[in-house]
């Protein structure tokens, strides 16, 4: 038959990644977001200069032409012509560097400022002053040499005309703001590329533990769950480790349990069908009686092989949700009807102690299953005349259901054996029972969010307590009560799923 290949997958070892690693895509995101910050912080800049630049630009072409009007006024009436007006304010200014002064009269330009030029392009600087000469216009005059930007204040006196042209030299008023630019250019990469090594090496080590977590996931395997990640730090990622960890704590736990469970099962069966194998092997089918007898011995086999085998299911099923459908349930009710039908396990001097009138939501033939073989647990460890009594108590956050008894106890080292899975204590005679009593009531009391424990009696005597919160995991405020069941570990485990992620 033809077997289909993962193309990701190669010689049996760990996949192949796909795509670009998160690392790049990290690396790539802060680099992209650094580039579209400083972009844009140089465009703002760039901008906002710019603008400046024009309003000094105008400001200064408006105080020369307040300068030139305020000329008129003092000193106008002491020149006959225009042109002798024009020159004379020329020869009394001092132009800044990147502006020149040009007197326009008899319809074309005359003098120019000292050390000023008006460009290369002579005749287009013409042209151009031509256009507002004659009403105080402004124009932009592109040279070879530098742009230029043309204002004009026109003066008419005596049917003549002239006009005051400012030239302002646009490249060298900005020639600042770009060497400005370039700079901060160069900086501008350079932070780039700081910060994006940096951003490199902060994503490779936060990642690490990932890398890490993906290493140590590959190399678990069925057989072997021992594996764990280093714990070092105090962040999310930390956090996300010590989750993790305490994930394989529990398959860890799952798969040993399970491991047990199957060979404790298959050590039970294995002697009811060793009985069945040899006494077929050694059955002389001509002898009727023979015949009968072997047939009510394989018959008591094979039920006491239905019975464990329906117990090993019960336990199986104890895992999934829908093992108990909880309702509301009246609770002396239930310790009232269960106490009825233990009567008929054993001659006992069945009592009912204080019981909680309070309905709380429980799977009521599960509850009285688990009930039941608490009572047929105590038969089986009392005598004539002890005493089994059940009862049933409610706090305001935890209902109780017990079951006690007269009997011997149970002795310390057996306390938690008994719960565990073929788990026995002192067996007494008669007893065919396989181990699995308790420990199918402690899955009906966790199918509930509860407990079993054991405590003693006074003088003498066991007490088996079941603890059910009345809502589901109880209430937020209350500490549910720790029971002989629950290891040390267990509990720690506990509490650490419910506490808080450090802060990053």
């Amino acid at each position: 038959m033809a077997t289909t290949t993962d193309p990701h997958q190669t010689n049996g070892a760990r996949p192949e990644r796909s795509g670009v690693s998160v690392r790049v895509r990290i690396t790539a995101a802060v680099a992209a977001l650094t580039l579209l910050a400083l972009t844009s912080a140089g465009v703002i800049v760039y901008v906002i200069e710019s603008q400046r630049i024009d309003q000094e630009i105008a400001q200064r072409v408006d105080q020369q032409f307040e300068e030139f009007a305020k000329f008129q006024e003092t000193e106008g009436a002491s020149y006959a012509t225009i042109g002798e007006l024009l020159d004379a304010f020329m020869r009394s200014q001092v132009p800044d560097e990147n502006e020149a002064l040009v007197t326009w009269y008899d319809g074309r330009p005359q003098e120019v400022s000292s050390g000023g030029y008006t460009g290369d392009d002579k005749a287009a600087f013409e042209e151009a002053a031509a256009t507002i000469v004659d009403d105080n216009g402004t124009t932009r005059v592109e040279d070879p040499e530098d742009d230029l930007i043309l204002n004009a204040q026109t003066v008419e006196r005596a049917g003549e005309t002239g006009a005051l042209v400012v030239v302002t030299y646009y490249g060298d008023a900005r020639s600042g703001l770009i060497d400005t630019m370039r700079t901060y250019v160069v900086v501008a990469l350079l932070s780039l590329v700081v910060i994006t090594g940096f951003a490199a090496a902060q994503s490779g080590r936060l990642l690490a533990p990932l890398r890490t977590l993906r290493e140590t996931a590959d190399e678990i395997t069925d057989t072997d769950l021992s594996q764990r990640l280093p714990e070092v730090g105090n962040d999310d990622i930390t956090a996300l480790t010590r989750t993790f960890n305490r994930m394989l704590d529990r398959l860890e736990k799952a798969f040993v349990g399970q491991r047990q469970f199957l060979d404790d099962a298959g050590h039970e069966l294995k002697t009811p069908l060793t009985v069945l194998r040899g006494h077929l092997e050694l059955l002389d089918v001509g002898d009727p009686q023979e015949i009968a007898e072997t047939r009510e011995l394989l018959l008591d086999e094979v039920d006491r092989m239905s019975r464990l085998v329906g117990e090993l299911i019960l336990l199986a099923k104890s895992d999934r949700p829908d093992f108990v459908t909880p309702r509301p349930v009246d609770l002396t009710g239930l310790t009232v009807d269960t106490l009825a039908k233990a009567r008929g396990l054993g001659d006992r001097t069945w009592t009912l102690d204080e019981t909680a009138s309070v309905t709380v939501p429980v799977d009521e033939q599960r509850l009285t299953q688990a009930l039941l073989q608490l009572c047929d647990n105590a038969v089986k460890h009392t005598g004539a005349g002890d005493q089994i009594a059940l009862g049933s108590a409610y706090d305001g956050a935890w209902a109780r259901l017990w079951v006690r008894d007269t009997g011997p106890g149970v002795s310390p080292e057996d306390r938690e054996q008994i719960f565990e899975r073929f788990g026995r204590s002192a067996v007494p005679d008669g007893d065919e029972g396989f181990g699995l009593g308790l420990s199918i009531v402690r899955a009906i009391a966790r199918a509930h969010g509860g407990t079993v424990s054991l405590e003693d009696e006074q003088p003498h005597g066991a007490r088996f307590v079941i603890t059910l919160p009345v809502s589901a995991g109880g209430p937020p405020d209350v500490e549910p009560p720790r029971h002989a069941d629950r290891s040390e570990d267990e509990t720690q485990d506990e509490d650490e799923e419910f506490s808080l992620w450090p802060a990053s």
